[in-house]
């Protein structure tokens, strides 16, 4: 599977800057939700530029790296749209789109926004640990092994012993995805819950963009 984790993409593949009249500035780990929202509702005049999903694992780094994405191209575009919600930024990043003029997602990660930030505050969940469809592809990459539990596994109950339960938040019906996240949850000691969510306020946030 290719990286898209730092691309500039249309519905048909790499394109160069300034094709479509809208840029979404997005999260690496949202690349293959927003190409599919594209391709669903025929988007062909947005184009998305990923910036790496490894940003998540150092949110102090995430509001400069989106500050100079949206300097760079905002020549090239009518609107630029900023596909990140806090992501630990400690409003940082908010406060810097409001600056720059630019529309983000309202809430604190991706997790609330898929469920949708309304249903996500409701369950006032704080034992679970999330996986979207992104990090069941990629839990090796992005948790198990930047802990360093490949190598040290006795550390897992320090970083997981308050966790009750693994839910995982679909964005597809993929059983293959089903089946890792089973596997994540296994390997944490820890129960296992599947939402279908499907695209949440992700879908209503990129809609609004397309649409403006």
């Amino acid at each position: 599977m290719p990286d898209l984790s730092d691309s500039i993409l249309t519905n048909d593949g790499l394109a160069p800057l300034g094709r479509g009249r809208v840029l979404i500035v997005a999260c690496g780990a949202l690349a293959h939700e927003i190409i599919a929202l594209k391709r669903l509702n025929g988007w062909d005049h947005v184009d998305l530029q990923c910036l790496p999903a490894i940003l998540h694992n150092h949110p102090e780094r995430i509001t400069d790296a989106v500050e100079a994405a949206v300097i760079e191209n905002r020549d090239d575009y009518d609107q630029i749209m900023v596909a990140y919600a806090d992501c630990g930024t400690g409003g940082q990043l908010f406060a810097k789109c409001d600056e720059l003029g630019v529309d983000y997602i309202a809430g604190p990660h991706c997790y609330s926004f898929f469920e949708t930030n309304a249903v996500f505050e409701a369950r006032g969940e704080v034992t679970a640990f999330y996986l979207t469809d992104f990090l069941a592809r990629q839990f090796d990459a992005f948790v198990w092994k930047p802990l360093g539990l490949d190598r040290h596994p006795d550390l897992l109950s320090m970083y997981f012993g308050n966790y009750e339960k693994l839910v995982y938040l679909a964005q597809t019906d993929d059983p293959a995805l089903t089946a890792n996240a089973a596997d994540c949850a296994t390997r944490m000691g820890l129960a296992f819950e599947r939402r279908f969510t499907g695209y949440g306020d992700l879908a209503t946030a990129i809609a609004k963009a397309a649409a403006d």
